[in-house]
């Protein structure tokens, strides 16, 4: 099981001026400390850093399941983040984990609020599941992408 961040390339263009998934350029902002997470290095944008704030689509085509929601990224470029550990930056106290089946659209009845520390499990279990391809972690208080979870 691996966290994975937005692309690289999807970032980077972003990055450089792209449009985010309303047809908008991303606003820049400077950030606060404590709450800006990157969707790219999966880390906290330290605070006054540069950041990009704009809408994200953390799926290959519009369609009835297909949300679009805010997200912060490094204004500036930066390593993509991952791997097999829980990322540092999903520090609240719980998040919704939610399953998708191949057709990226949601596997009814997977998801929920996970305290955070409970994460892994509940990714665990859910990718058990033949009908889940993949999780996201998304904030319990407002529903933004954080990351994905894959096999």
């Amino acid at each position: 099981m691996r966290y994975v961040a937005i692309p690289t390339p999807v970032v980077r263009a972003l990055q450089a001026g792209g449009l985010d998934a309303n047809g908008q350029l991303p606003e820049r902002k400077l950030a606060e400390g404590g709450g800006n997470t990157c969707r790219h290095c999966l880390k906290l944008i330290p605070e006054g850093a540069g950041m990009l704030v704009l809408a994200h689509r953390p799926f290959p085509a519009p369609q009835p399941y297909a949300e679009v929601g805010p997200i912060f990224l490094c204004a500036e470029p930066c390593e993509a983040g991952g791997g097999e550990d829980l990322p540092a930056m999903l520090a609240a106290p719980d998040y919704i984990v939610r399953g998708y089946g191949v057709d990226d659209r949601i596997v009814y009845g997977t998801g929920g609020v996970v305290a955070t520390a409970a994460i892994p499990a509940r990714a665990a279990e859910l990718l058990a599941d033949d009908r889940v391809d993949y999780v996201h972690v998304r904030s319990a208080r407002n529903n933004c992408f954080q990351c994905r979870v894959e096999r």
